[in-house]
């Protein structure tokens, strides 16, 4: 063998390397993630960590989850990370979008386009005065 020919053979393989893992990577059926289970957590709209949370359509992520006001006093909680691949959803204002590949989820989670074929887990809010609670 030439040294033209190990080059190109080389070449290739690595070539063949690559392509496997991204077209792995964005497959139909991805790598389903999971939500967080047990989430108890509460949320005070007057900190400035939460200040987000004061406009129609702010959003805060907190303990894997994005927590976002839909309207006057209308908020929605769903598991941040996109079912596809794990990679954190934002709040578009009407929807939950993963920038990453393209899925979309409705504001109660369910899957709306993707290549994530599984919805995003909604969670309870209760809302006391100044303070949201959110859980499981």
């Amino acid at each position: 063998m030439d040294r033209k020919e190990f080059l190109a053979m080389l070449g290739v393989g690595a070539a063949s390397l690559i392509a496997s893992t991204y077209l792995n990577g964005c497959s139909p059926a991805g790598n389903p993630v999971s939500a967080p289970s047990n989430v108890d957590f509460t949320l005070d709209l007057t900190a400035a960590a939460n200040a987000a949370l004061n406009a129609n359509g702010g959003y805060i992520y907190n303990a894997g989850v994005i927590v976002a006001r839909i309207s006057a006093n209308n908020f929605v909680a769903v598991s941040a990370a996109c079912t596809h691949q794990g990679q954190n959803v934002k709040f578009t204002g009407s929807q939950f979008y993963c920038s990453a590949h393209g899925s979309s989820f409705s504001t109660n989670g369910t899957r709306l386009a993707g290549p994530a074929n599984a919805p995003l887990t909604q969670y309870q809010i209760t809302i006391t005065g100044t303070s949201i609670r959110v859980y499981s």
